[in-house]
């Protein structure tokens, strides 16, 4: 009988062996599937940065903002657009006419300034926001310069247009 007791003994280690190995291995493969998983949401976070930066520029309240110089020949054109700095983007030798709608964060003032070149002539700016015009200048004669600027409106009205 004693060699049945071992028998069986020799048994039950064998099925206790094998079922020590399995539950190891489900241990390292739930450890696995957590480090894939892991990875993955850290890898989504480092190729897709693009959309985190955009939504938090997406919640700045903005107003739409339309520039336009008239006149013929060229003029340079400097004019603010959505930057949280504030610069203004300049265009050299822009062909007249010339038209741009931007959105400009709330708490900036949209300006529009315009420099004609040695040639001279004249050019006009306008300026409106939410579709409403709000002021015009003219630039005449050589290097003539005209700025036009506005307030934006409180932030109730600048969601409505």
């Amino acid at each position: 009988m004693e060699t049945d007791t071992e028998g069986s003994d020799a048994e039950g280690s064998d099925t206790k062996g094998s079922k020590k190995p399995s539950g190891d291995r489900a241990g390292l493969l739930a450890a696995g599937v957590a480090l894939a998983v892991c990875g993955g949401l850290v890898l989504y976070g480092v190729l897709d940065p693009g959309e985190d930066e955009s939504k938090p520029a997406d919640r700045t309240p903005t107003a739409a903002v339309t520039y336009e110089v008239t006149g013929e020949g060229t003029a340079d054109i400097a004019y603010q657009a959505r930057s949280a700095s504030g610069e203004a983007v300049v265009v050299k030798a822009a062909t007249l006419p010339w038209r741009k709608t931007v959105d400009v964060p709330l708490g900036q003032e949209p300006t529009v300034s315009i420099i004609l070149g040695e040639k001279g002539g004249q050019a006009r700016c306008t300026l409106a926001i939410n579709g409403k015009h709000v002021q015009s200048a003219t630039a005449t004669g050589t290097f003539g310069r005209a700025t036009c600027t506005g307030a934006l409106p409180e932030r109730a009205n600048a969601t409505e247009g």
